[in-house]
C-alpha cells in the first residue's frame, strides 16, 4: 500500500498492514513414486517378476528410509499419498498488500509507533476510508484519547470496511498528541490502494410467450478460486422466479439433503464462468396493473461466495431490465381454440378483450380488418361479419366465442381480427397472427 504524510518532525508514524487468511505453501518440485525407479510399466505382465515385486521393493524402501543417510536424496520421493498434492504442512502469511475487490471487507492492522526518546500524551487518533464519493469514519479516539504511548513504543488497533464502490480509495490515518516539549501536534498520513471488480455478469432476456428466461453467465476476474454459496434472483413486484437445473432426476431424500447441504459452485480463477437460468412468470392477477404502469424491471441478482481459505464476498447488481413495455389501452388474447378443425364447418375461437386503461373503454365491433381484401381469405367469420360488444370497465375484461370457418386444408393463419371502439371511433392493433391446422372430416 501507497503511503504519504505531512511534511514535518514527528515522533509518531503509522505502520498499515493487511489482515487476511494465508494461503497454502506448495512444494514446486515434483516428487516420484521409489518403485517407479525400479520397475516398469509391463512388470505385471511376467507373474515371475511380479510375485519378487513386494521384496524387493521393501529392500530398496528400506535403504532409501535409512535415517543415518545424511545426502538428502530422498527429497524428491514420495513418502505419504497427500505428497503428490504438493501441499506441505506449511501456511504462507501474505508477503505483500494483495489484490481488493468489490464486495469484500477489507480488513487492516494499523499500528502507530512512538520512536522518539520521549513519551508522548493525550494521543486522539482518527481513521476513515475516502472514496470518490464519500468519507466514511472507521475510528475516532476524540471522546477517550491514548493517555501515553512510551518511548520505542506503540498503540495498534483492526479497523475493517465493506467494500462498496470501485476504484481508488485513501485510508486516512491522523493523530494530535502532546510531544515531550507539550507541543500540540497534528499527523496526517495517506495509503492509498485501488479496489478492482472480482466478477462480472453478462444477462440475457428471452421472452417466450407468456414465460420470460432470464440468463446469467458469471465470470470470475480474480487470481483464485470463487465458491459460489448463492447466486439467487430476487424479482421484483409482480414477477416470480425459478431457477431452472440440469439436475432434477435425484431422489426426493437426496433434494432435502442438498438443498440442506448445498454444493457450492466452483468458477475458476483467470476468466473461469459459470451460467445460470431463471424461468420469470407474472400473475394473471398481476399482469393488467404492471401493464398500465409500464415498468420492465424484472429484478436483481444476489451473489454471496468464498475464496480458497473462507474469506467471503458479497455483491449485488443493479436491477436487470426486461423487454420494453409498450402500454396498449386494450389487449385481445386467444384463451382457447377448437382442437379440431375440419374443412368448411364451423369451429369457435374463445377471445379475451382486457381494459388496461383506468377509465371506461368502449361499446365495440369486433371484425376482420377490412384492408386485406386482396388477399384471398383462407379463415373468416362464418355468420355476422361484426361482433358487437359492450363496454368494459376500467382494468376489467370480457370473453367471447367468435365462430370462423377455414376454406383450405394444412396449416392456415388466422389474421386481422380486428376491434373498434365505436364511441371514440378508434382501431386498435389487430390480434396477432394464430396458426391453426385444418383437416378433412
Amino acid at each position: 500500500m501507497s503511503g504519504g504524510s505531512a511534511q514535518g518532525s514527528h515522533s509518531l508514524a503509522f505502520r498499515v498492514m493487511r489482515l487476511c487468511k494465508p494461503s497454502f505453501h506448495v512444494d514446486p518440485p515434483l516428487r516420484l513414486d521409489p518403485v517407479d525407479l525400479i520397475v516398469g510399466e509391463d512388470i505385471f505382465d511376467d507373474p515371475i517378476a511380479a510375485s519378487h515385486l513386494p521384496s524387493l521393493i521393501d529392500s530398496h524402501v528400506t535403504k532409501l528410509n535409512d535415517s543415518s543417510d545424511l545426502s538428502y536424496r530422498t527429497r524428491f520421493l514420495l513418502h505419504d499419498s497427500s505428497d503428490p498434492m504438493g501441499l506441505s504442512s506449511l501456511l504462507v502469511l501474505p508477503q505483500s498488500f494483495g489484490a481488493i475487490y468489490l464486495g469484500e471487507t477489507f480488513c487492516s492492522y494499523i499500528s502507530i509507533n512512538n520512536s522518539s526518546n520521549f513519551e508522548v500524551k493525550d494521543v486522539v487518533i482518527k481513521a476513515e476510508i475516502q472514496t470518490e464519493r464519500q468519507r466514511i469514519l472507521l475510528l475516532d479516539t476524540t471522546k477517550s484519547p491514548v493517555e501515553s504511548i512510551r518511548a520505542g513504543g506503540r498503540y495498534d488497533f483492526i479497523v475493517e470496511h465493506d467494500v462498496k464502490e470501485l476504484g481508488s480509495h485513501t485510508l486516512v490515518c491522523t493523530a494530535l498528541y502532546n510531544d515531550g516539549d507539550s507541543e500540540r501536534k497534528y499527523l496526517p498520513q495517506f495509503f492509498k490502494f485501488n479496489v478492482a471488480n472480482p466478477l462480472s455478469v453478462r444477462t440475457k432476456v428471452r421472452v417466450v410467450k407468456e414465460t420470460t428466461y432470464l440468463e446469467a453467465c458469471i465470470e470470475n476476474h480474480t487470481k483464485s478460486n470463487l465458491f459460489m454459496d448463492q447466486v439467487d434472483f430476487e424479482p421484483a413486484q409482480y414477477w416470480s422466479a425459478t431457477i431452472l437445473n440440469a439436475d432434477k432426476h435425484h431422489s426426493h431424500s437426496n433434494s432435502q439433503t442438498k438443498d440442506t447441504f448445498k454444493q457450492p459452485i466452483l468458477i475458476r480463477s483467470g476468466g473461469g464462468i459459470h451460467n445460470y437460468l431463471y424461468q420469470l412468470k407474472m400473475s394473471a392477477h398481476d399482469s393488467t396493473q404492471m401493464k398500465v404502469e409500464g415498468s420492465n424491471i424484472l429484478g436483481k441478482l444476489q451473489i454471496t461466495w468464498r475464496t480458497n481459505l473462507g474469506e467471503p464476498g458479497r455483491l449485488q447488481t443493479q436491477q436487470i431490465l426486461g423487454t420494453p413495455i409498450t402500454h396498449r389501452d386494450i389487449e385481445l388474447q386467444v384463451l382457447e381454440v377448437s382442437s379440431v378443425i375440419n374443412l368448411e364447418r364451423p369451429f369457435s375461437l374463445h377471445l379475451k378483450l382486457t381494459n388496461q386503461t383506468d377509465r371506461e373503454l368502449g361499446p365495440f365491433e369486433v371484425s376482420f380488418d377490412q384492408n386485406g381484401l386482396r388477399e384471398e381469405k383462407v379463415v373468416m367469420i362464418n355468420g355476422l361479419q361484426t361482433m358487437a360488444l359492450p363496454q368494459v370497465a376500467a382494468s376489467n375484461y370480457t370473453d367471447f366465442h367468435l365462430n370462423l370457418i377455414a376454406t383450405k386444408l394444412g396449416v392456415q393463419r388466422i389474421t386481422g381480427i380486428t376491434v373498434f371502439d365505436t364511441r371514440e371511433k378508434k382501431s386498435y392493433d389487430p390480434l396477432p397472427d394464430l396458426e391453426i391446422f385444418v383437416d378433412l372430416d
